[in-house]
């Protein structure tokens, strides 16, 4: 009987425990009204958070409604007035009231300036197009002398429109462009952060220290500031200062008991010390914020587990690993069963939670560590299991690597027949994966494009709104001649040249808006140039890795692609860039030309030779701008010869301010490859080339014609093919 009293007991208590994890704090519904203090009038459109997560907007009332917890701070945030801060005791209500915002200033705001900026809000997440139109038609609604404080807000919305669809050098444009009608803190920590995402980190680091003196930051503000700079110097490597400033925010976090905080920042200093592999310190603070995310939701704890499991699978940690792998799983099933649908991403501060976290996911990562182990038999059903859910998800993604990843471990068993069978299946996946990322990469071309036309619509309004000042300005003065009398001649002719030197500054400001308006223009090009050529180059490189692969040649094919995702990864490093170091260059084509030659061994030798009198550190050279022609050098020139072809690279100095670089091959001509080539072939020739060529005449109207390129015929009969390219110094 006593023992039976017991048993009861331990399950109680057990019960208890559960029942406490899964939900330690009870939501409240928070609500009340933001209003003026002077007449109590309505401010619409305020954003309303809370640090739990929850995020609301008042309405034409000044009233909102929002789910929150004891213990959270509510933020009050809106560009006409600094942030208000309250922390939840109970659910009582929680009206505001601002100072400074009198009755003359809300009524001589326009209805429909603010019935287009929530318009805005309400597609910014779901078409960039229709949200960045409505900004457009509440500048339009605020005409020539519009009110400072509403352009700010356009100007501020428009800028975080962007900053959600990832478009960070746009955003930190329009931040810039509403600080300038409106000072305030909220709209400064945006532009810092917006730097940071566009990885200025020098300019992010300037702006949060100076926010640091900015007396009328809220506390939750300066976490934010502190986290920001801690970014900031770990995206330039500076552990020691990234650590220093993520603990100065986590000791006011853990003070005020800011729980979404202490968990953000505890993950980031144990990344932070994982980069510097320092695994002891970082492993401890990844257990604090797992400890931490406990009191959380469970979507939230799931999250840190994940990152922390990543960190483990870094450093070989392969057992404490496993375990959370296993317990995400359980998580998700918990999670699927208790919400009725699939675990989906959830936007935290934790920003390398870049890909959903799902069941497919976990088990080929699962899988992943039990083959590094060698326990290839335990991998398979996680291999089957991930494959099967990621083909109910379409999540091609993941079932494409857990695909080749099962005919890989098939091959290792000795499973020949069934290796090739996957491997089929993981062709197949492939396949699809390719043709849907290209359509993905033409709809973000497009995408581009529309956004470069809406963004120079408002830049075009703005530029009318300075020429109708001016215009206005001189119109004045000319009334201020025409009414002044005979006897004031002398003050006349004075105002006639004042007018003059008024139009004159206007036209110079309208001439150097025009000339920043091309600059733009050059860089989208560029951008969208560049953005074409990398997939182009990839395409073909992979071609490369599929031959070794279609040979069943493992170690060649291995080797390969370890070169290859080295190269993949400077080139990617570089693609943002206008111009690289030559260093980096020759480094990246001679580690293409090895790559190349990998593959042809038996149709070329090559050599790269640069005079030693060259200081090649002192020159800098637009990215990917020789591999073109090298490539076609060896796939339209050498690779059709029966005889062993050669590939020359050389650079000598031309005069003190130039060098020339030469590309000699002694292939099949130009001539005689054209007539070889398909006209598909010819086609896709034809945009690479003209690529290149646009590069160039945009590159050299921006920095006075740096680059030069000459391309002949090597010999007189016409075969071989030399590419003459002159680089001037900066």
């Amino acid at each position: 009987m006593k023992l039976k009293k017991h048993i009861l007991f331990l399950l109680l208590f057990v019960t208890a425990i559960a029942f406490s994890q899964v939900n330690t704090t009870k939501k409240l519904t928070i609500k009340g009204t933001v209003k003026t203090k002077e007449k109590r009038s309505p401010i619409s459109g305020v954003e309303v958070s809370a640090t739990s997560g929850s995020v609301v907007y008042t309405d034409a009332f000044g009233a909102y409604r929002i789910k929150a917890e004891v213990g959270d701070y509510l933020l009050f945030k809106s560009l006409e007035f600094e942030t208000v801060e309250y922390r939840i005791k109970d659910d009582e209500d929680v009206d505001v009231l601002v100072e400074g915002l009198d009755e003359d200033t809300q009524i001589s705001k326009s209805a429909l300036h603010k019935m287009y900026i929530d318009s805005a809000k309400q597609f910014k997440k779901t078409d960039i197009g229709k949200s960045i139109d409505y900004i457009r038609l509440s500048l339009e609604q605020l005409g020539k002398r519009g009110n400072n404080k509403e352009r700010a807000v356009s100007y501020a919305l428009l800028g975080e429109i962007y900053q959600y669809h990832k478009q960070y050098d746009l955003a930190v444009d329009n931040y810039k462009e509403s600080l300038t009608y409106n000072t305030t803190g909220e709209s400064q920590l945006l532009l810092a952060n917006a730097y940071l995402l566009n990885k200025e980190y020098k300019k992010s680091q300037t702006l949060f220290t100076t926010l640091l003196s900015n007396k009328k930051l809220s506390m939750y503000q300066k976490i934010l500031v502190y986290e920001g700079l801690g970014d900031a110097y770990k995206g330039v490597k500076n552990t020691q200062q990234a650590v220093g400033n993520y603990t100065k925010g986590l000791d006011i976090a853990k003070k005020e008991l800011v729980k979404p905080k202490i968990t953000d920042l505890n993950t980031k200093i144990a990344e932070a010390y994982g980069d510097a592999n320092q695994t002891k310190e970082a492993v401890g603070y990844f257990k604090n914020s797992l400890k931490s995310a406990e009191s959380e939701a469970p979507q939230r704890a799931l999250e840190v587990s994940e990152r922390a499991a990543d960190f483990y699978n870094k450093n070989n940690l392969y057992n404490e690993e496993m375990k959370l792998r296993k317990q995400s799983l359980e998580d998700i099933e918990l999670l699927e069963n208790s919400a009725k649908k699939k675990v989906e991403k959830r936007s935290t501060t934790l920003d390398k939670v870049e890909v959903p976290i799902t069941r497919q996911r976990i088990n080929y990562k699962i899988a992943t560590n039990l083959i590094v182990q060698d326990k290839l038999d335990e991998a398979i059903p996680y291999l089957e299991e991930s494959i099967s859910e990621a083909a109910i998800e379409d999540d091609l993604v993941v079932q494409k690597d857990a695909t080749r990843k099962l005919s890989e471990v098939y091959d290792d068993k000795g499973d020949y027949t069934r290796a090739l069978e996957t491997y089929k299946k993981y062709a197949a996946v492939a396949d699809t994966l390719y043709a849907r990322k290209e359509q993905e990469i033409s709809r973000a071309e497009r995408l581009s494009k529309q956004i470069a036309e809406k963004q120079n619509r408002i830049t075009g309004l703005e530029k009318d709104k300075e020429l109708y000042e001016s215009k206005s300005s001189l119109e004045q003065t000319k009334q201020d001649l025409y009414t002044t009398t005979s006897t004031k001649q002398k003050i006349i002719i004075y105002a006639l040249v004042l007018g003059m030197f008024l139009f004159g500054i206007a036209a110079f400001f309208f001439y150097r808006s025009n000339k920043q308006q091309k600059l733009a223009n050059n860089l989208l090009a560029l951008k969208s140039l560049r953005s074409q050529m990398n997939p182009h180059f990839i395409f073909n490189a992979l071609n490369s890795v599929n031959n070794y692969i279609s040979k069943s040649d493992e170690r060649s094919a291995n080797r390969f692609l370890s070169e290859f995702s080295t190269l993949m990864r400077a080139v990617l490093e570089n693609s943002e860039e206008d111009f690289i170091p030559l260093t980096k260059e020759l480094e990246l084509l001679e580690l293409y030309v090895k790559l190349e030659h990998s593959r042809f061994p038996d149709k070329f030798n090559y050599s790269i030779t640069t005079d030693p009198n060259i200081d090649v550190a002192a020159f800098q050279i637009p990215p990917m701008l020789l591999q073109p022609y090298i490539e076609n050098a060896i796939w339209h020139g050498l690779r059709y010869k029966n005889e062993l072809g050669y590939l020359n690279i050389n650079l000598k100095q031309k005069n003190k301010e130039a060098i020339e670089i030469t590309i000699e091959d002694n292939g099949i001509g130009r001539k005689k490859s054209a007539e070889l080539k398909t006209q598909n072939q010819k086609k896709q020739r034809s945009k690479g080339m003209g690529n290149i060529k646009k590069r160039v005449a945009i590159l050299n109207s921006m920095y006075k014609d740096k680059v030069d390129v000459v391309v002949t015929d090597l010999s007189s009969n016409g075969t071989g093919t030399k590419v003459t390219l002159t680089l001037k110094k900066d």
